[in-house]
């Protein structure tokens, strides 16, 4: 049997074959490693919505900061948090897409969030690898719940869509207040619990369009399900946050086949980002710039996912 079938990214997919190989090649790179142990905390000086607050010191300079301990953003946010935060991730994995770049860890745990002053960063970049046109990369990436099909059917010739499918993931379970939405024991059962939503003959199109061998593990346990539609999920305590652009938006995600998901540029011009002519961006907030050791940071969603 021939094995399985190439694939390539539809998006960015020459950018490091254009750059010089110091760029992507880090195992010739030298860290230079900084220590965390240089910061102590002194004394809890309060505890705030969304934070815990601490006097800090750097006891190489003996300089004072301020650190505040994370706390969940998920439950608060509105339809338009949502919205607006979607847009600001997709801005970050574009970047780092046209950089030739695959985040391959997006998750809420890795989503910190000022919401006082709207900023967000992408982070924990332990994963990240450069993407090469046709190069098979390790499927042991991405947390559990967030593992896109490619993963978890051993296909290794994926791309910047990875980052998508996790996104998709991350919407579903903020739309839907359902955390996490795909919540697999295992990662045999991870896909199981996808199949029961995505249904499994879009699966095996996946499977034999690129000629991918099912461990026989799956033929126990996968069984035949049917595609739910979306508006299955919704209840009276998501609904504020569901409409058909978000739907659709999520549907153009969670897809099975990597080619099939919206690139990030493609999803920034969804509907899903424009109410009525309001286009959620930056520049329609009133923003004060953060102040030096002061910005509150918050995990977008939930605690440490499982690998």
């Amino acid at each position: 049997m021939s094995g399985p079938v190439p694939s390539r990214a539809r998006v960015y997919t020459e950018v490091n074959t254009h750059r010089p190989r110091e760029y992507w090649d880090y195992e010739s790179h030298v860290v230079e490693w900084g220590n965390q142990d240089d910061f102590q905390l002194v004394r809890k000086l309060g505890r705030g919505k969304y934070s815990e607050v601490f006097e800090a010191i750097n006891i190489t300079n003996n300089e004072k900061v301020v650190v505040k301990i994370l706390k969940q953003l998920y439950q608060t946010l509105t339809d338009y948090d949502i919205r607006f935060y979607m847009y600001e991730i997709l801005k970050a994995l574009d970047y780092c897409h046209s950089m030739g770049i695959m985040h391959r860890d997006v998750k809420p745990h890795n989503v910190m969030i000022d919401h006082e002053h709207r900023k967000l960063r992408l982070i924990d970049w332990g994963l990240a690898e450069f993407y090469h046109p046709g190069q098979e990369y390790n499927v042991r990436v991405a947390s559990r719940y967030f593992k896109g099909p490619e993963l978890l059917v051993d296909y290794q010739m994926y791309d910047y869509s990875l980052d998508m499918w996790s996104l998709g993931c991350m919407l579903a379970s903020m739309i839907f207040r359902k955390e996490p939405f795909f919540h697999g024991h295992d990662n045999y059962d991870q896909l199981v619990r996808i199949a029961k939503v995505l249904g499994t003959e879009d699966l095996y199109d996946y499977i034999d369009k690129y000629n991918i061998e099912l461990e026989p593990r799956f033929n126990d346990i996968l069984g035949r399900h049917s595609r739910k539609r979306w508006e299955r999920f919704v209840h009276s305590e998501n609904q504020h946050l569901v409409s058909p652009e978000a739907l659709d938006f999520l549907d153009k995600l969670l897809r099975y086949d990597h080619q099939a998901r919206l690139t990030a540029r493609e999803a920034m011009d969804h509907p899903y980002f424009c109410k009525g002519s309001t286009v959620v961006t930056l520049s329609s907030l009133s923003i004060v710039p953060l102040r030096k050791n002061k910005g509150v940071l918050h995990s977008l969603l939930s605690p440490q996912s499982p690998s």
